[in-house]
């Protein structure tokens, strides 16, 4: 029958008891060592050899018969103690690879586990390239509209009329006086980027936004400063912010700062705070295109303010840019 875990002692130490239960050689050597010594102690004392008729001689005497006796104990105790060592560390090594085995049977026994440990982390790799991508096909959005805007297709130069005549503009007329105004969805559309590198509407609004200055800036200043974030593994699209209502938005485009305006800080993620909060501290890169980006965010709300509708208010609260600057603007301090 076999012995239940119960019963079954412990082999780890189990040899240490077998020894102290029997002589080893070099406590019999400590035996016979001692015997013969004190028989020689003895003839010595008997013949006269050693004149112990004062109390120092006896001490002297006795000293000299015991310490010999002491040491060769001692050095069969430090034999005994160095086998039961040796003996403890064999055991331990024995029990030590027996854990090894029960671990491997274990591991084979989950596969199913592992194979479920496996899949998720695929699914988590691939979640992160598809991130990566989009964050890929934002980033270089500005770059791609750029490129479209300056190829004309070749309908449009065989169907453009030749003019030989010189146009004429006022002195000091900018060239974006000649541009449509930028409407208020398209500006919302190309704050947020396009979605990805098939988004043709999202491409369209950015080139219109482009070619208006005040937009252009800050399009280039988020740019910035989403790449930077994004260098931290910081996505925009990870973040999930506690949107403010419109008129604290208002309240913002009007100049008002500090706890009148806080619940625009609804960033709440730590790891993304504590990050950017220490890329601040210590990139004097990351921190210029930081306070540049907060400047040309204020510099170009305002002015979109005074024509945004709530509705409209709402879906620039949703874009990207916005979430950077809710991300930026309460590590620099802007809503405290």
């Amino acid at each position: 029958m076999a012995d239940t875990p119960e019963s079954k002692p412990s082999s780890i130490g189990s040899a240490a008891p077998q020894m102290q239960g029997g002589l080893i050689g070099a406590e019999i050597a400590a035996g016979i060592a001692t015997l013969v010594w004190l028989a020689i102690s003895g003839v010595l004392v008997l013949r006269g050899e050693f004149d112990v008729a004062g109390r120092t001689q006896a001490a002297a005497v006795a000293v000299l018969i015991v310490v010999p006796i002491g040491l060769a104990w001692v050095l069969a105790a430090a034999a005994r103690t160095r086998r039961q060592v040796r003996s403890e560390i064999t055991e331990l090594r024995r029990g030590v690879e027996a854990l090894r085995k029960a671990y491997v049977t274990q591991a084979q026994q989950d596969n199913s586990g592992t194979a479920q440990l496996i899949a998720r982390r695929l699914d988590e790799l691939v979640a992160g390239q598809r991130k990566a991508e989009t964050s890929l096909a934002m980033l270089g959005s500005i770059r791609m509209a750029e490129m479209e805007a300056a190829a004309p297709t070749p309908k449009a130069v065989a169907q453009a009329p030749v003019d030989t005549t010189q146009p004429t503009l006022a002195l000091g007329t900018p060239a974006e006086a000649l541009e449509p105004p930028l409407s208020n969805e398209d500006f919302i559309r190309a704050l947020n980027f396009p979605e990805t590198a098939e988004d043709q509407e999202g491409f369209s609004a950015l080139r219109r936004a482009l070619k208006h200055r005040s937009s252009e800036q800050l399009i280039r200043a988020s740019q910035d400063i989403l790449t930077l974030l994004s260098q931290e593994g910081i996505y925009m699209d990870d973040l999930r912010p506690d949107l403010a209502r419109p008129e604290i938005w208002r309240k913002f485009a009007k100049g008002e700062r500090g706890r009148a305006v806080a619940p625009l800080g609804g960033i709440r993620d730590r790891s993304s705070l504590a990050l950017t909060a220490g890329r601040m501290k210590t990139d004097p890169v990351f921190r210029d295109a930081a306070h540049h980006f907060l400047r040309k965010f204020d510099q170009t709300f305002s002015p979109f303010e005074e024509g945004a509708s709530d509705s409209d208010l709402s879906g620039f609260a949703n874009t990207r840019t916005a979430r950077a600057f809710m991300l930026i603007g309460r590590v620099a301090g802007t809503f405290d």
